[in-house]
């Protein structure tokens, strides 16, 4: 049981505390406030963290990979509500999010990536996905700076981008206007009550503040596994997973670069080229099991410059104008975690991975139905904490 908070300067309670200021708790702040619940998020510097690192890539066919169909279609659900989304969201707020319906062209640049590629396709297509294969000669055609060498390529109309920067800026005045309230200091830990595993019935902050609420939403990405507050057995299986991106850009009159986001595997490693309409050119991903460090590395820059130059050889005239790494919370199947957990008045919006931006749309809506009507809608079931405490039983 938690030690009372003595001492502590005591905020009005809310109907929802969301812990983590990221796409993720921002959305569900704002889709609950627009539920009429009153809602509040606890983060330091709303709109950072991973949401400041990330591509905004919506790749829910160019990202499957095997075994992950039930993720595919939340992903898909999710990718289609992005137009309506993004547009409710300029509406209310004036501000443009950078979402650019401009597909997505995978390409091989040896033998092997070109078979591995052609399994994924057929593999796409037994899923009933749209996605189109291409000889090398027609991805140059679409996209003229690719190097000679591409063998093929799958052309995906559906997956498209969002400027992750610009979507957060445009959330975070949403929930502004929508009455949320925000406090900007770091949760030290969940308060709970009663006996036993007790109930989460807020937050204590650093600056001394205890906010007070009926239930808590812990949205608070890689840091969600190593909260404080909570029992081990209700911490979600939640990791950090380096992934270090860096951004160019393509100099005015410099004519068209890429006109969609263009990526391939080069020796194993995932590269990806992400174009803005405003010149911004994203090159990522890493992705290292590294802990909690977020260095930039010259390693990592190299590999990165590597294997893009490899895919787009102009690439290396760019200027490159910022390097940074960042940690995307990793679950054990690579899926979110969303809703109830074993202790009452606590709830999770956590491990969404690669796909955070991509899941921001339907996240907000699910946790906004669970908010409202004590259920997950049918969709968002699959991806409980509880899968994974079945797990561990059945081995």
């Amino acid at each position: 049981m938690s030690t009372p908070v003595h001492g502590a300067r005591r905020t009005r309670g809310h109907d929802v505390l969301v812990i983590g200021g990221g796409l993720i708790g921002l959305v569900t702040a704002w889709r609950a406030a627009q539920r009429g619940l009153s809602a509040a998020v606890a983060d330091p510097d709303p709109g950072g963290g991973a949401t400041h690192v990330a591509a905004g890539m919506l790749a829910a066919v160019t990202e499957l990979q095997y075994g992950e169909q039930a993720l595919l279609d939340l992903n898909l659900a999710s990718a289609a509500r992005y137009p309506d989304f993004v547009a409710e969201l300029t509406e209310l707020t004036g501000l443009d999010t950078g979402f650019r319906p401009c597909g997505t062209l995978a390409v091989a640049l040896d033998a092997d990536d070109r078979a591995q590629l052609r399994d994924l396709h057929a593999f796409q297509l037994t899923l009933g996905l749209s996605a189109h294969w291409l000889s090398g000669r027609e991805c140059r055609r679409l996209e003229p700076l690719l190097a000679p060498g591409v063998r093929g390529g799958l052309r995906v109309d559906g997956d498209h981008q969002v400027d992750p920067r610009r979507l957060a800026a445009a959330l975070l005045r949403a929930a502004e206007l929508a009455g949320v309230a925000f406090h900007r200091s770091p949760v030290v830990r969940v308060i709970r009550s009663g006996d036993g595993g007790g109930t989460v019935t807020g937050a204590l902050l650093a600056d001394g503040g205890v906010i007070g609420a009926d239930r808590t939403v812990l949205a608070a990405g890689s840091e969600s596994g190593r909260f404080p507050g909570l029992p081990d057995e209700v911490l979600p299986p939640v990791r950090p997973v380096k992934g270090q991106i860096l951004r160019l850009r393509v100099p005015a009159g410099h004519g068209p670069f890429l006109s969609r986001t263009v990526r391939a595997v080069v020796r194993g490693s995932h590269v990806y080229l992400v174009p803005r309409e405003n010149g911004e050119l994203v090159l990522g991903a890493t992705s290292e099991e590294f802990g909690w460090d977020t260095t930039v590395t010259a390693g990592g820059v190299y590999e990165l410059l590597r294997d893009a130059h490899e895919l787009v050889p102009g690439i290396t005239e760019l200027p490159l104008t910022e390097m940074i790494a960042g940690l995307r919370p990793g679950s054990p199947d690579n899926a979110p975690l969303l809703g109830p957990t074993a202790l009452d008045g606590l709830l999770l919006a956590t491990g969404h991975h690669r796909n955070g931006v991509l899941l921001t749309p339907v996240t907000g809506d699910a946790l906004a139905d669970l908010l409202t009507s004590g259920e997950l809608p049918d969709y968002a079931a699959p991806f409980t904490a509880a899968r994974f405490v079945r797990q561990e039983q059945s081995v």
